[in-house]
């Protein structure tokens, strides 16, 4: 009994370490994910947008028109399915209900974020650009 709680003990201190590692990393993800998350539910698409990697807005800018088009709908729900990552890169699945702010008609979509870590700036960004919540239309 001695050595399997002397067992128990050596594991979750492996555990640990290993979550050490990982930690400031993996926390600064989820940190980054739940701003994006909630400027995307409330509507803030320009705040949305800033943590857009800086490379990817610079090769798809947005116009104001688009900024806009953002505002004829409001997200009625964000849910995360499923996520994945790695030290480096992430992947998270979104459920979104969008509601048409003219006609009040609701509607669900799928969206997958990508995510990267900038080592240099100790930031993660979403590298996939916004949400496109029109499906290309």
């Amino acid at each position: 009994m001695r050595m399997l709680k002397l067992g128990v003990a050596m594991l979750l201190t492996m555990l640990l370490a290993a979550c050490a590692s990982l930690g400031p990393k993996v926390a600064a993800l989820e940190q980054a994910q739940y701003d994006y998350s909630a400027a995307i539910r409330w509507g803030d698409f320009e705040g949305a947008w800033q943590m857009v990697e800086p490379e990817y807005r610079n090769k798809h800018p947005m116009s104001d028109v688009e900024f806009e088009r953002y505002k004829q709908i409001q997200i009625s729900s964000y849910n995360d399915l499923a996520s994945q990552a790695s030290e480096e890169k992430a992947v998270r699945e979104i459920q979104i209900n969008i509601i048409n702010k003219h006609n009040m008609t609701e509607r669900g979509m799928r969206y997958t974020e990508l995510w990267r870590y900038d080592s240099e700036g100790k930031h993660w960004w979403v590298t996939n650009g916004l949400p496109d919540l029109w499906k290309g239309e």
